[in-house]
């Protein structure tokens, strides 16, 4: 065989697979060829004759079926060994068809053609089932073209004279081979350019798995930096919060109070970024649930622009309401006020002059509710990326006022979890427009208001305090404290199980993750398993996805740090009323002092 110049890696391979597909496929098509072949002769010549020629031929298929199967797989072999051996499997498959041709000088010459036709067709098919790789094809076409030619210009073996139709069959049969041996080139180079399409293919499909990992792998590294970052940063504001609160409890001098009240104001804000992120973790963990619900949408916006006013006043701008009064939709309030929020708040952002306008228009069967504002406005090929979190809009200093950038990828968020559809107009300059289409309702009786002019006191309350932190511990206790509860500490579960057996607590709040192994979750599971029925509610900085799913799985209420005194009292009351401990807390009427 001579010398190619080698394949590109893989292609070989690729043709002994086939090669093996092949040859468990050509043995019935050519078994059934040899047999019309050897029944022609069969009336001509010996019986035994043609029968032991046909006896031949399924034998060396027999072998090409058995050997070419098993080349792929034997890896132990040299590949260069194993072509070798597919090359002289079809020459001997080539040389044992080629005797057939002895039995031409015996055969009609209706009998003699349509061996012809049967032998051409057998190159022809060739070209397919050896890839057109030259080697494995030419050393069996050329023994079938050279004894099909020289069987008809030899005029049967000289048993008559030569026509010239049998020379002009003879050359046409070698022209033949030429076209096929052409064909059986290109064949080859397309073959070759299908195998290294495949093969860039499983590159670049591995490539992108291998990316499509790194990336799961830096969104989990950013989820636990996240959190990691934002417990260590809540539990000292946390802390702060407390005692901030505990400071406007007592009887302070109007500058220490102006102090003191900045001070919260400063916190407040503070805990409003980091809230963003823990939004962005909630959802990520999929623990928020979807309460649709029929509410007045005019009301509802009116609300929101009296809120938005001041911030608005604040920069000069005017903030507008259009929305009819007898506008009802059906959706989740508190989610679409968070998106709605988030739009306003951004429009108000990055508007230096003008205005922002909140609409409603009725369009069939929704609300089309649009916030639309005079701003910077929002080039073509950043409109997508606005949504993309951390990524604003001409804030290059990252100017803290304008917050973290996560706003708007909350609202993609909010709006896939609410299945709204959310729409984006803007020009550089003109300003911007987002709307939302709302499901519209029919009016609906609304809840009665709930009574105000009362407030809360929890004058012995024992609390049980669990946290791992004694600065958290220690506000705690001083916020509690004033308001006339019994405060027990404790930093682990162990030490909270002996201190309750005494004298059990009411309540229980607890911090989610403690030291070591410890946790709230399993803290509040003990201390029920002595208690039953314990209030308790989890206060935590941790906002890894994984942990919010595993406290909303134990359906305890769980608050974020920093926690504000308003939602401290509102979850201890919320708390107690759902264990039945509300004979606790004593109402007082507005402006009454509290003891403690």
């Amino acid at each position: 065989m001579p010398e190619r110049p080698a394949e590109p890696a893989g292609v070989n391979e690729a043709l002994l697979q086939l090669l093996a597909q092949q040859g468990r496929r050509v043995p019935y098509p050519v078994g059934l060829t040899a047999v019309v072949i050897a029944v022609m002769a069969g009336d001509q010549v010996s019986p035994w004759l043609s029968g032991a020629w046909v006896a031949l031929v399924f034998a060396v298929l027999a072998l090409r079926w058995w050997l070419l199967g098993r080349l792929p797989v034997m890896t132990q072999r040299p590949l260069r060994q194993r072509l070798h051996w597919a090359v002289g499997l079809s020459a001997l498959n080539g040389v044992v068809f080629s005797a057939s041709l002895f039995f031409a000088p015996y055969l009609s010459d209706y009998q003699r053609m349509v061996q012809t036709i049967l032998l051409q067709g057998l190159c022809a098919g060739a070209v397919a089932t050896t890839a057109g790789y030259l080697p494995v094809f030419l050393v069996f076409m050329i023994p079938l073209t050279l004894a099909n030619s020289l069987a008809w210009i030899s005029g049967g073996g000289g048993v008559h004279a030569v026509t010239w139709i049998e020379w002009l069959l003879g050359l046409l049969i070698m022209g033949f081979a030429f076209i096929l041996a052409s064909l059986a080139r290109d064949t080859w180079r397309v073959f070759v350019e299908s195998v290294q399409i495949r093969q860039q293919q499983l590159r670049s499909n591995q490539q992108l798995r291998l990316a499509l990992q790194q990336a799961e792998s830096a969104i989990r590294a950013k989820t636990r930096f996240f959190a990691s970052a934002s417990h260590d940063l809540r539990q000292p504001m946390h802390t702060l919060s407390l005692f901030g609160a505990a400071l406007n409890m007592r009887p302070l001098d109007p500058a220490s109070a102006d102090i003191a009240r900045h001070m919260n104001t400063a916190l407040r804000s503070l805990a409003s970024q980091m809230d963003a992120l823990l939004d962005i973790s909630k959802l990520d963990a999929q623990v928020i649930q979807v309460s649709n619900e029929v509410f007045s949408l005019s009301g509802w916006l009116a609300r929101l622009q009296q809120e938005f006013a001041p911030a608005a006043q604040r920069k000069g701008l005017q903030l507008l309401l259009d929305c009819p009064g007898g506008a009802y939709v059906e959706s989740d309030p508190v989610l679409l006020e968070r998106v709605v929020r988030n739009l306003i708040d951004n429009a108000i952002k990055y508007t230096a002059s003008g205005s922002v306008r909140i609409t409603a228009e009725r369009q069939g069967e929704l609300w089309r509710v649009a916030v639309r504002d005079t701003g910077i406005g929002i080039a073509e090929d950043e409109q997508a990326r606005v949504f993309d979190e951390f990524y604003q809009v001409g804030n290059p200093e990252r100017d803290r006022a304008k917050g973290l950038g996560l706003g708007l990828s909350i609202v993609s968020r909010l709006v896939d979890l609410l299945d709204l559809h959310l729409a984006l107009e803007s020009q550089p300059g003109s300003g911007s427009c987002f709307s939302l289409s709302i499901a519209a309702a029919e009016s609906a009786a609304l809840p009665p208001a709930a009574p105000t002019g009362s407030t809360l006191s929890f004058a012995h309350l024992r609390v049980l305090v669990i946290d791992d932190e004694e600065p958290v511990r220690g506000a705690m206790q001083t916020l509690l404290g004033g308001y006339g509860c019994e405060v027990v500490l404790a930093a682990s579960t162990r030490e909270a199980l002996l201190k309750s057996l005494s004298n059990p607590p009411d309540l229980v709040l607890t911090d989610l993750r403690l030291r070591a192994n410890d946790d709230g979750i399993a803290a509040v599971r003990s201390l029920r398993s002595a208690v039953p029925g314990l209030p308790a509610v989890l206060i935590s900085g941790d906002t890894a996805p994984e942990r919010l799913r595993e406290a909303h799985a134990a359906g305890l209420t769980l608050l974020h740090k920093p926690v504000s005194a308003e939602q401290l009292l509102s979850a201890i009351e919320s708390a107690l009323a759902e264990r039945g401990s509300v004979i606790h807390v004593r109402q007082e009427p507005a402006g009454a002092e509290r003891s403690g």
